[in-house]
């Protein structure tokens, strides 16, 4: 089997790569578990050394990176510069922090000595998608690879020149060999990995059906997972919001990565006293973004990573209108061959439209209004995705317990938009997923919790 990289600006063809085969696989996969018994035993000041070394690496290549990006999905070139940044950042934060993290906690009680000390576990399979090549990736690789656990990365079939070349940074850093490997595979071959013996937890990030059947294969085994699953993020403006610090950070949000984001904004849910200046502060915005080829630096939204992809969310959109929706901006496949999709308003959202109920994964605004307060709660809480979620008011307090108390997602912003950040723990409830990446939080998914007791 061939995995292709097609560039979806222009769907020309790049390049083709041999898939492994399953032997392969397995090999790769008793390699990493091999260099994993030596692994566990070296010293945090290490593998912090090396983590700093590895952040050196992603920034002295971060232009190169982008332009990979760029051309295998499409996204803009000035978005992959942040993002190798952020990645470098991951990887210093975890060198400076995963021995405070996992220093052994003394509880006291009856035994002379009692503590809870975390113990690596082992080999941990990642499966990732491809709107964040290396993101996604780091921000598994980092706190594993820091707790001292090893990583196989099973990466999307369209960006196989990404994974391949983190598997070569990990090398170029210094990490011992085989600390971390990239297994080139389709899905087909997922079960195969997730059974191997050798293989004691896994990482997903992608969409809530694949979630669902990853979670199955690995419940059957027995074997941790932890999941960051679709999204379809509400942003609540209230009637005293700055509507234009909404309308800016709402729009941004909504057209980062092309809007191909889990936690992109969504579906904006806005009082109806002030949804006609919204709308109106919003479409302006909106219509500012340039869409064009991801390699130029002015570019704010490039295609989207796929040709199918690009036409199933048209067909949502379409849905939506045929719904009653109405679309005041874009909305229209562009010409030629390629992926784009142009930035798109929908107003008069209700329940019942895709636009309302699913996952619009690309640069598509859904509006809805409310009637009050407590009625857009209800609204952003209907959803079966809890991933994220912001409230846009000057009144801090009231935002804070709307953020804290009340809406049903794993990450709430206030007057800002939803982002990872390596400092704070990453994930969502419901269709969303569940258990956390990042932070202190995020180490301790796949670590062994152990008691010990000496009396």
């Amino acid at each position: 089997m061939l995995l292709k990289s097609i560039n979806p600006a222009n769907v020309n063809f790049i390049k083709s790569y041999e898939s492994d085969t399953k032997e392969i696989i397995y090999k790769k996969i008793e390699q990493t578990h091999t260099a994993w018994l030596s692994w566990k035993h070296t010293p945090f000041n290490e593998r912090a050394k090396l983590l700093n070394q590895l952040a050196e690496v992603l920034q002295s290549r971060k232009n190169e990176l982008a332009t990979l990006m760029a051309q295998e999905m499409g996204k803009p070139v000035k978005q992959g510069i942040i993002e190798m940044e952020k990645c470098a950042a991951v990887c210093m934060y975890y060198a400076d922090n995963a021995s405070g993290f996992l220093s052994d906690q003394i509880i006291e009680t009856d035994a002379q000595k009692s503590f809870v000390t975390f113990q690596p576990i082992g080999v941990v399979l990642a499966i990732m998608p491809w709107n964040f090549p290396f993101w996604q990736v780091f921000r598994f690789l980092a706190p594993a690879l820091a707790a001292g656990n090893c990583g196989v990365l099973k990466h999307a079939s369209n960006v196989p020149g990404c994974a391949l070349v983190i598997e070569e940074m990990v090398k170029h850093a210094g990490f011992p060999k085989h600390v971390f490997q990239t297994l080139l595979a389709g899905s087909e071959e997922v079960d195969a990995m997730i059974e191997n013996p050798l293989i004691k937890a896994v990482t997903l990030t992608g969409s809530t059906q694949a979630g669902i059947k990853v979670a199955q294969k690995a419940g059957s085994v027995l074997k941790k997972t932890v999941l960051e699953l679709g999204g379809s993020d509400a942003y609540i403006i209230l009637e005293d919001a700055d509507l234009e610090l909404a309308a800016t950070t709402c729009t941004d949000s909504r057209l980062i990565n092309s809007g191909q984001s889990c936690i992109a904004a969504k579906r904006f849910i806005v009082i109806e006293s002030v949804a006609e200046k919204f709308t109106e502060l919003m479409l302006q915005k909106m219509k500012t973004k340039y869409m064009g080829d991801p390699l130029n630096e002015q570019t704010d939204v490039g295609p989207q990573a796929r040709v199918d992809l690009r036409n199933e969310l048209h067909e949502q959109v379409q849905r939506s209108i045929q719904a009653g929706a109405k679309c005041i901006l874009g909305g229209k496949l562009p010409e030629g061959d390629n992926a784009f999709y142009p930035p798109t308003i929908l107003t008069q959202v209700t329940k019942g439209m895709p636009a309302h109920d699913d996952e619009l994964f690309g640069p598509v605004a859904a509006i809805i209004t409310a009637r009050n307060e407590a009625d857009a709660i209800r609204i952003a809480n209907e959803s079966m995705f809890g991933l994220g979620g912001a409230v846009f008011t000057k009144d801090a307090i009231i935002g804070e317990s709307i953020a804290a108390t009340q809406l049903e997602a794993g990450s709430c912003f206030v007057n800002s938009m939803v982002k990872s950040d390596p400092r704070l723990p990453f994930g969502g409830i419901k269709q969303s997923g569940y258990g956390r990446e990042l932070g202190m939080f995020g180490m301790y998914e796949f670590v062994n919790i152990k008691t010990i007791f000496v009396k």
